[in-house]
């Protein structure tokens, strides 16, 4: 018997009738019900977003920005939500309502704009109340668990676009701010060169102020000499003045009196003249009476005369018109030329004294005149003497005052020879610092110059540019080397290859993986082994081909490479048939447990959603040994138009795959050919 007799015996078998015909029918399209409908159903989900309801409450009442602009950033952010149609949006006005609608499962989702929204965009100019902008987003895990996923994609497109766009603002404004500041230093170079100029200025200045306060030093030092000197002097003037000034009183007091005595003498005098004119008379009327007895008359009248001069010295003496010693003088002159007796007698000698005492008389009167005359000198002279007196006084009082003032004068005079020196310092001070601050405002001037030329100046175009990029500095630039058109493309790999394993999985229901009457013959094991295969492989290939063929042409799949994904579809049915052929002919009925075991643990391992690198370190293992994983790695290689290279290897290893699978039925076939107690009655059938 032939490998191919023991195949189409089989075949023959479950063709053999309308029903059989139809059962083989309905097994060659269960992996169309499984994969290619699931595949139609999910092929493009993100494109039908825009049936699901979504609430979109905007409460933002829009804010002015530093630079007056009104900013209505909430109402721009519904607007594009509406124009984009992503969700079918639903306007609200009361967040409690919406957030009700997703409780109740009315919207899939909320979004809500604060009203604070736009306030809070254009906070950051002001330091001092800088906030972050809220979308606030209620979701419902309830209504659907990914719908959660893609709603955060969709609030951070959001974000990153409202970002942008208030960065590309502030990013312009900050540009402009630039120009700004390399006009004002460009300003304040040149006003620093002015100060540079005005400072050399000051320094010239400066260098005549000490030149001057030099010479104004010397001055002060100058007119504190002359100071000390007229101190020395006022104080000389002072003592002088205070000495006068005694001097003055006293003479003022000893002549107090002197305007009466003078008086007293002047009428004295006067009385000593008229008596000496009558005493000449008397002498003339005795002359002839004394002639008789001229020696005793001419020494009673020279007695008498010395006595009357006495006495009228006396009298002027006491008036004080003569000095002691004056009347001395005169008494002694009196005494000194006596009258000389007259040779002619008595009377000759009296008419001699008559003439003398005439000759007094007359000395008299004009001692009398004088002393009149002194007398009316002396009130003006006590007077002279008090006024000279009184003003002795004040020139006392001012000299001791000008003492004290020209001791002033003399502090003060210190006083500015050092205030000459400090201001000589601070002029030779002032021209070191002038000159050092005109050498640093030359400097300032330079570098705010040179620092101008490093700050940027953009132009209205530059600053458009340079804006965009500051708002998104980092742009994406995505090279793919293989990509799936749509959400189906991407998941197609997976299910697949899964439908293809749950497609040969339902052929072990209806068909027998070895025939008892194979069993019973003399063929060799392997061919009964590839006999029983043969039949699993013919239907598992149509279903393969039927599978490629609808998702190509009906679904719109486009593989990169067609007739290699067909290849590796029936590469894939061949290994699977003959893996779950050969696991349920050496198992029997407990090994569609076992396939089913394996089928789930592809399910979770093979990489199908996502990378198998993500699963638990144990199912890393179960990865590597079993084939679902190397077949959709090979799919989407093809499917997407990936490297090559891997699909050799994947190939080998699917036939590999093969060979264990006819190696465990031809070692179910030996294990089978003897008969036992259970092949007659087994213990459990499925």
């Amino acid at each position: 018997m032939t490998v191919l007799r023991l195949a189409r015996s089989e075949l023959k078998r479950m063709t053999g009738g309308v029903l059989p015909k139809l059962t083989i029918l309905a097994l060659a399209m269960v992996p169309l019900l499984y994969g290619a409908v699931y595949l139609y159903a999910n092929w493009d989900p993100y494109g039908n977003l825009n049936q699901i309801d979504a609430a979109l409450v905007v409460e933002d009442s829009g804010a002015t920005s530093a630079d007056g602009t009104r900013l209505e950033a909430g109402r721009k952010v519904a607007e594009s939500l509406a124009d984009g149609h992503v969700f079918n949006w639903q306007t609200v006005t009361r967040p409690a309502e919406a957030d009700q609608g997703v409780s109740t499962g009315k919207y899939a989702f909320a979004l809500k704009i604060p009203r604070d929204f736009s306030a809070n965009l254009v906070s950051p100019g002001s330091f001092d109340a800088a906030n972050q902008a809220m979308l606030n987003v209620t979701t419902n895990d309830a209504n659907n668990y990914l719908l959660g996923t893609i709603v955060d994609k969709l609030t951070t497109a959001v974000h990153t676009t409202v970002a942008a766009e208030v960065g590309e603002e502030t990013a312009n404004q900050l540009l402009t701010g630039f120009g700004t500041i390399h006009a004002q230093m460009l300003q304040a170079s040149d006003g620093a060169g002015n100060l540079a100029d005005g400072l050399a200025g000051l320094r010239d200045g400066a260098v005549a102020l000490h030149q001057g306060t030099g010479d104004l030093k010397n001055g002060a030092a100058e007119v504190h000499n002359g100071q000390l000197q007229l101190r020395d002097g006022a104080n000389a003037l002072s003592t002088g003045a205070a000495e006068l000034s005694g001097g003055l009183a006293q003479l003022k007091d000893k002549t107090a009196t002197l305007p009466a005595d003078s008086r007293t003498l002047a009428d004295g005098a006067a009385k000593v003249a008229a008596g000496n004119a009558a005493l000449n008379t008397q002498v003339k009327a005795l002359a002839g009476q004394q002639a008789a007895s001229e020696q005793a008359a001419a020494q009673g009248a020279a007695q008498a005369e010395h006595s009357r001069v006495a006495a009228s010295n006396s009298r002027l003496v006491a008036a004080g018109t003569i000095t002691p010693a004056q009347a001395e003088a005169i008494l002694a002159d009196f005494d000194a030329h006596p009258a000389a007796p007259s040779s002619a007698g008595p009377a000759a000698s009296l008419t001699a004294s008559a003439a003398q005492v005439q000759q007094l008389a007359d000395g008299s009167a004009a001692v009398s005149a004088g002393a009149a005359r002194l007398a009316g000198a002396t009130p003006a002279l006590t007077g002279a003497i008090g006024q000279a007196s009184t003003g002795a006084d004040r020139l006392s009082s001012g000299a001791a005052t000008l003492a004290a003032g020209q001791q002033s004068a003399v502090d003060g005079a210190a006083q500015l020879t050092a205030g000459a020196q400090k201001l000589d310092d601070g002029a030779a001070r002032l021209e070191s610092g002038a000159a050092t601050a005109s050498e640093g405002a030359g400097t300032l001037s330079a570098e705010l110059a040179k620092g101008a030329g490093q700050v940027p100046n953009p132009d209205d175009t530059q600053k458009d540019g340079l804006a965009k990029v500051m708002a998104d500095p980092v742009a994406v630039s995505t090279v793919s080397q293989a990509k799936a058109g749509s959400y189906g493309a991407g998941l197609a790999p997976f299910f697949l290859t899964l439908a293809l394993w749950i497609g040969v999985f339902m052929l072990i229901q209806a068909m027998r993986p070895v025939t008892q009457r194979a069993l019973a013959s003399n063929a060799p094991a392997w061919k009964i082994a590839v006999g029983g295969w043969l039949p699993f492989l013919a239907v598992s290939a149509v279903q393969a081909s039927l599978l490629t063929l609808v998702v190509d042409a009906g679904l719109g799949l486009n593989p990169a490479h067609p007739w290699l994904m067909w290849i590796l579809m029936l590469a894939a049915a061949m290994a699977f048939s003959a893996i779950i052929q050969g696991v349920v002919a050496l198992l029997g009925s407990p090994g569609k447990l076992v396939v089913l075991i394996l089928l789930v643990l592809q399910l979770v391992s093979s990489g199908g959603t996502f990378p198998w690198q993500t699963t638990p370190q144990p199912l890393h293992v179960v990865h590597q040994l079993l084939p679902m994983g190397y077949v959709v790695n090979g799919m989407r290689h093809l499917i997407y138009g990936a490297d090559l290279a891997v699909i050799l290897p994947t190939m080998l290893g699917l036939l590999g795959y093969t060979l264990l699978g006819t190696a465990m039925s031809t070692l179910a076939v030996r294990k089978h050919k003897y008969w036992t107690l259970k092949t007659l009655k087994p213990e459990i059938t499925v």
